[in-house]
């Protein structure tokens, strides 16, 4: 008689005597976390009980006309620097990776210079253009003018603010623009050309939408930057928020509260901003 013992399945197991997953321990990780409440609650104390933030103050002035202009102001100036400077950027980028070297010389002479200027100085470049022409002619190239105006009636304050900030940002566009058309591989305009697909609907259909899943992310920190870099238009005096703060707190004496606005302000600007650049960017990834 031969034995069935090696064939016999082992019994199975008690539900008791099953294995247990054991979460691993962190501690380190639950300390790291109870400081950080810690630093939070006591950021948060020192926000709502110090005196010196002068909270009323700050509510008096947060929604206040002049506040309110000052603010519309500063959008005006970041739609306008950041349209023209980017349709300035793309034809930057444009000539930049064009086969033609005068095209590119210029393209990368425009980079450089503006690139490595402070913003500030570009401002009152433009601010101060009178001193250099005191009137901009029209007519023939190194021939006679037809229409002469003078430089301060041509250019406002506003207009000069919003040069600078444009021809500033699209030094920075081009670079942002070029990038996203070079990440498109070109085996895939050669494919699209071998089937016969014309040039421009290779560009928007195939080239166009991938080139802006890497430009979006990149230009949308740009143009929260240029959102900040309206501040420096105070050197024109022009009533932008930052300015307009400046001017309210020097007449009051003020400053800590005032500098709360202006800082609530640009907090929720650009976190508009975020939710927007969210919401392109969900949009198109929708095929990735």
């Amino acid at each position: 008689m031969t034995s069935d013992l090696g064939t016999r399945p082992a019994p199975a197991a008690a539900p008791e005597e099953a294995l247990k997953i054991v979460p691993a321990r962190r501690p380190l990780t639950w300390i790291a976390a109870a400081v950080v409440a810690v630093l939070v609650a006591m950021a948060g104390h020192a926000l709502v009980t110090n005196k010196a933030f002068d909270w009323p103050t700050f509510a008096r002035f947060v929604f206040q006309k002049s506040i309110l202009e000052a603010v519309a102001l500063t959008l005006e100036l970041t739609l306008f620097g950041v349209v023209a400077g980017f349709l300035l950027g793309t034809v930057l980028a444009l000539m930049r990776i064009s086969r033609n070297p005068l095209l590119r010389a210029v393209s990368w002479t425009y980079t450089w210079i503006f690139r490595s200027v402070p913003l500030i100085l570009q401002l009152l470049f433009w601010y101060n253009l009178a001193i250099l022409y005191n009137e901009i002619s029209f007519g023939i190239p190194f021939g006679p003018s037809f229409v002469s105006v003078g430089t301060m009636s041509l250019i406002p304050p506003f207009l000069a603010a919003g040069l600078g900030l444009a021809l500033h940002q699209g030094a920075y566009a081009a670079e942002i623009v070029r990038a996203g058309f070079l990440s498109v591989d070109p085996g895939q305009q050669e494919a699209a050309a071998a089937l016969g697909i014309p040039a421009g609907r290779q560009f928007r259909r195939i080239v166009l939408p991938q080139a802006l899943r890497t430009i979006v992310p990149t230009a949308a920190n740009e143009i929260v930057g240029m959102l900040k870099a309206t501040s420096q238009v105070y050197v024109m005096a022009l009533p932008e928020l930052f300015y307009q703060v400046q001017v309210i707190y020097t007449r009051s004496g003020r400053v800590i509260p005032l500098l709360l606005v202006a800082t609530a302000w640009y907090l929720a600007l650009t976190t508009v901003l975020s939710v927007v650049q969210y919401q392109v960017e969900r949009r198109l990834g929708r095929g990735a």
